[in-house]
């Protein structure tokens, strides 16, 4: 049954103030964030030239039990960054610095607990040796690379994604390496191998090659029509790859690429960032794709994917404001309901890759408010965000625990940006946070669903997507203005828990031993 009580680990204090119930009538909410850089306790800038004209990512998550999202921010050729939330419940948001080795080449970084010890773990992406690192539960890491049999390698990754197969005593993992960099015939159309590597008991097994490769930019393990067989997406970028790339998908039971007859229809883009959420209430993960032009908002029906129509509101080809109208660069994209409305939104990073004189420098980042009627409207300039630096990954997680969702951006050679929702009359909210014993312990497959009049809005746990960027933290769920209402957790094994009801405005633990 659910349990709104405290982490295992983590003090009462926190998570217990989180449980505020936020009046108000959400439809009328107008987001507004404020910005807390400069409260910072240390500078943090993505950095580098064309070896880091991609990559800038971070990871949310909770790396000392105490309920609270903590940062790593990767740097490029500048040190990573390590933030430690030390924020007060409902309080202003803000960091102590931690203590982190400085990771140089980093391009971005996940979450996800390795060892099932309930404890945090992260894997570095570098432009050089991947670094896989253990949580010590105080913000702290061990390198455990080697011990884990992970090949450090020396290729220049920027995706990644993973997954649990079975009793597996270490999760799946797909790494994926961009340009070869060493090859004389480059850049263009010398896309490096990605490899897919399976543990063999505790460590790993011989990497198995996902031929071909065509530059990645970023990977998402989803059960995506439900049927208890996650694949894995793979969004790939034309720049590099040029002619005889394009978007893939891969069975992993049995490990093979799909095509056209079945049902995967060839799609070629400037592929940057993935990003899933069911949209229509049917409990099917939609898909966003950002790209250099359009971006694609993708509608699933169980059996493959179809482009919504322009009118939905999120092809967010060109800035929206500031008057430069060449296309726009995507990169990190993310659904979350910033106004608890119960109607997810969507963040999209955007930023030139460098100087690319076709594509618009002045590039503002777009939150696209989701409407009753399920189309978007731009509302990044009113909320203040809309900033026009070179945006590469983000996150979002409600980082003070007042119940609104936060926003976190890297930016190359300009300062990370932390933003603080301080929207007024949001709706009410709650968040679900999953635990399992044995492998998998914070249940990466499992599908959240929240029940209440206005529908049932369907989440699953992922590891993966966005732009080098990732979160492991509870999943938020908007209410508008329901007070109550009914969750039900579809297990990794596929087995599922009953209806339960529970309260708005709280994080509510699911232990899947005291079911």
């Amino acid at each position: 049954m659910p349990d709104s009580r405290q982490s295992r680990r983590g003090p009462v204090s926190f998570i217990a103030a989180i449980t505020i119930l936020l009046a108000g009538p959400a439809r009328a909410a107008e987001p507004r964030f404020l910005d807390r850089a400069a409260a910072l306790p240390v500078a943090h800038e993505y950095l580098g030239g064309w070896a880091h004209f991609v990559g800038g990512g971070v990871a949310l998550f909770d790396c000392n039990g105490d309920g609270r999202a903590d940062l790593f921010a990767a740097g490029g050729e500048a040190p990573a960054t390590l933030l430690v939330n030390v924020s007060e419940p409902g309080g202003a948001i803000r960091f102590e610095p931690g203590n982190v080795a400085a990771y140089p080449g980093a391009t971005g970084a996940y979450p996800l607990d390795f060892d099932n010890d309930a404890i945090m773990d992260l894997m570095v992406l570098r432009n050089g040796p991947n670094v896989a690192l253990r949580g010590s539960g105080d913000c702290t890491f061990a390198d455990a690379t080697a011990e884990w049999g992970i090949p450090a390698g020396a290729e220049w990754t920027t995706a990644f994604a993973a997954t649990w197969e079975g009793d597996a005593a270490l999760p799946t993992l797909a790494i994926g390496n961009y340009v070869d960099a060493d090859d004389p015939e480059g850049p263009f159309g010398t896309c490096d191998m990605n490899w897919l590597l399976r543990p063999e008991g505790p460590r790993y097994g011989t990497p198995v090659p996902l031929a071909p490769g065509f530059c990645p930019l970023s990977m998402l393990v989803s059960d995506w029509r439900r049927d208890g067989h996650p694949m894995l997406r793979v969004s790939n970028d034309r720049q590099y790859y040029v002619r005889d790339g394009y978007e893939q998908m891969w069975s992993l039971d049995p490990l093979r690429e799909l095509g056209p007859d079945d049902g995967w229809a060839p799609l070629r883009l400037w592929g940057m960032g993935i990003a899933s959420r069911d949209l229509t209430g049917d409990g099917l993960p939609e898909v966003f794709l950002t790209s250099m032009g359009d971006q694609m908002l993708m509608r699933n029906d169980g059996k493959r994917f179809e482009t919504m129509p322009y009118g939905t509101g999120t092809f967010a080809q060109r800035p929206f404001t500031g008057g430069d109208g060449r296309p726009s660069t995507g990169w990190h994209a993310e659904f979350a309901d910033m106004d608890n409305d119960a109607r997810p939104d969507l963040f999209i990073a955007k930023g030139n890759v460098d100087q690319m004189p076709g594509l618009a420098m002045a590039d503002p980042n777009n939150l696209l408010m989701q409407q009753a009627d399920g189309t978007f409207v731009e509302r990044a300039d009113a909320a203040g965000i809309a900033t026009t630096e070179r945006a590469r990954g983000a996150g979002i997680a409600d980082l003070n625990g007042d119940g609104r969702l936060d926003l976190v951006v890297v930016n190359r050679r300009a300062p990370l940006e932390v933003w603080e929702n301080a929207t007024e009359g949001a709706g009410n909210w709650l968040a679900v946070d999953l635990r399992q014993d044995g492998p998998n312990a914070f249940a990466v497959g499992a599908f959240v669903e929240i029940r209440t009049d206005a529908g049932v809005q369907t989440r699953e746990v992922t590891v993966g997507g966005g732009h080098a960027s990732g979160s492991l933290v509870p999943l938020h769920f908007g209410l508008g203005t329901a007070e109550r209402a009914e969750l039900r957790v579809t297990w990794p094994d596929g087995s599922a828990s009953p209806w339960s009801e529970v309260a708005a405005g709280a994080i509510h633990r699911v232990d899947r031993a005291a079911e």
